[in-house]
């Protein structure tokens, strides 16, 4: 996304002016050409001004980038880990991120989806497939060692 400051900086020097919204979008896309910003962002910016506005800084708060990092990715895998048979909403809260986020978490980025309640692998990965192996040899040489009795 482009850097809006120095539109901002010419949509409130319009205004000053005494130049309508649509006089000034219109100067904007001759100006800036195709990266002028659209018609409704120079319209909403220019009501601010007529409503008091005077700072060109941009004070929406948005959500954090931070949720869906490496570190909450894993301790999100260690608690399906841990108890596969949690929810999304109780994985969300022990982790401190949105329902959303967690979801998207499990279903892309650990390829996992709820089976039988329960999260499961779609594909399992290498580590997966080695413990599997491990778990079956061990059965095999218990069930090889053991002693049968009729």
């Amino acid at each position: 996304m482009a850097d809006f400051r120095e539109q901002l900086a010419c949509i409130k020097f319009y205004f000053k002016l005494g130049k309508t919204a649509t006089e000034c979008y219109e100067i904007m896309k001759i100006a800036f050409g195709e990266q002028a910003m659209g018609r409704s962002q120079t319209f909403q910016w220019f009501s601010w001004f007529q409503a008091g506005r005077t700072s060109i800084d941009d004070e929406r708060s948005g959500r954090p980038v931070s949720s869906s990092t490496p570190e909450m990715i894993e301790r999100v895998r260690q608690i399906i880990r841990e108890d596969c048979r949690r929810t999304i909403d109780e994985v969300s809260m022990l982790v401190g991120i949105s329902h959303g986020t967690c979801h998207k978490i499990l279903t892309e980025r650990l390829k996992m989806r709820r089976v039988a309640s329960k999260f499961v692998p779609r594909i399992l990965s290498v580590d997966q497939k080695q413990q599997q192996l491990d778990v079956a040899w061990t059965s095999k040489e218990m069930l090889l060692t053991t002693p049968v009795f009729f």
